[in-house]
């Protein structure tokens, strides 16, 4: 009796090709994957965390120990001196006393009172009374401004102006321009016929901006989350409160700038075939990526200028937080510069995806852009 053998069945049903979303983040993950071997890019990003940070304890410190004057006053002249910040006042009973603390380096300086003198006070030092204890003990008129906010020039808004820049900027190009390479080097060395058989252009290029683009803002949150930690270990809590909003708009802005930049760049890198010939495309990503850095070093004090440039897609990253930052802009503007910035990413991008599929498989000779335009 013959039993009934069961025959396996060697046909393998093919496995299901991959959604867009899912080519998108696998060439994301090649750009991830990348970037994370690169010791160079490892060793930059704690160069740049670690000298963020050394920057943020040292302005905190020295703005913490800047710095007392010790100054000795007789008891008439000591409660006006108390009044005054940054002053530490000794009592002394009579100007002998005062003399002895000068000459032994004790204090910076002394006040005594003095009914010879006009003011009734001198101010007694080694070799030069500091300025401090000089406008403690001066009358000042008292000053009506009609226009608050006329000529004022902040310290802390350059020091921020030059930060959110050089972030921004550096970022961009620490960023952009691998971005270009990237796509070059795909190109000379065909590996980019083999990637386009597989997936379309428009998604090779997605990947590409979203892999760095994720890379990038990570960089700029561990920043900020350095410079939280900073600002709170030296007990900058008040200034922190302060920023804590433009740094939030900082990031968002950063978000969207740098996708509308990263995409530029491929759209640059695939112009050309050989790395010697990206300086013409590249030299004008690279002026957008600095104007606004320079902009609001020299003209940050311009509120006109500064308006403008916190609706301006390249540089909104910069002029909109610091506007934010010293209550010069309305609650709605923002919102409206963000709508202004998506608009302006999605026409870039378009025209990216337009200028970097039509070149991508164009070897040889530079590609003229009117020539990428048109396909």
């Amino acid at each position: 009796m013959s039993t009934p053998t069961s025959v396996r069945s060697t046909h393998r049903t093919p496995a299901p090709a991959p959604t867009t979303a899912q080519s998108v983040w696998l060439v994301a993950e090649r750009e991830l994957a990348a970037k994370l071997r690169s010791k160079a890019f490892l060793i930059s990003t704690a160069i740049l965390v670690l000298g963020a940070l050394a920057a943020v304890l040292w302005m905190g410190f020295s703005a913490a120990g800047g710095g007392t004057t010790p100054v000795a006053a007789t008891q008439a002249v000591a409660a006006q001196l108390r009044a005054a910040d940054g002053l530490e006042v000794i009592e002394v009973d009579d100007r002998a006393e005062a003399e002895q603390l000068v000459t032994a380096g004790e204090v910076d300086a002394a006040a005594v009172q003095d009914d010879a003198s006009p003011t009734g006070v001198t101010v007694i030092a080694q070799s030069e009374a500091p300025a401090s204890v000089i406008a403690a003990l001066s009358l000042s008129p008292t000053v009506e401004l009609l226009d608050a906010g006329a000529g004022e020039e902040s310290p802390l808004r350059y020091i921020l102006g030059i930060v959110f820049g050089m972030v921004f900027f550096m970022a961009a190009m620490s960023f952009g321009t691998p971005i270009t390479q990237s796509v070059i080097e795909e190109k000379q060395t065909r590996v980019v016929e083999i990637l386009i058989s597989a997936i379309p252009a428009r998604v090779l290029l997605a990947g590409k901006v979203l892999g760095n683009t994720i890379l990038a803002l990570a960089q700029i949150v561990v920043l900020i989350a350095v410079a939280v930690v900073g600002l709170i270990v030296t007990g900058q809590t008040e200034f922190l409160q302060g920023l804590g909003a433009p740094m939030v708009w900082f990031a968002v802005f950063f978000l969207f700038g740098f996708i509308l930049l990263a995409a530029m760049f491929a759209a640059a890198g695939s112009l050309v075939s050989r790395q010697e010939d990206s300086g013409p495309t590249l030299t004008p990503l690279i002026y957008l990526t600095m104007i606004p850095y320079f902009l609001v070093i020299f003209l940050g004090d311009n509120p006109l200028v500064m308006t403008i440039l916190s609706y301006v897609p390249f540089s909104a990253a910069v002029g909109m937080p610091l506007r934010l930052f010293f209550n010069e802009a309305q609650w709605w503007e923002p919102l409206l510069s963000l709508v202004v910035l998506l608009g302006s990413c999605v026409l870039v991008i378009a025209l990216g995806a337009k200028i970097y599929e039509n070149s991508l498989l164009r070897m040889g000779a530079r590609v003229k852009l009117k020539d990428a335009l048109k396909g």
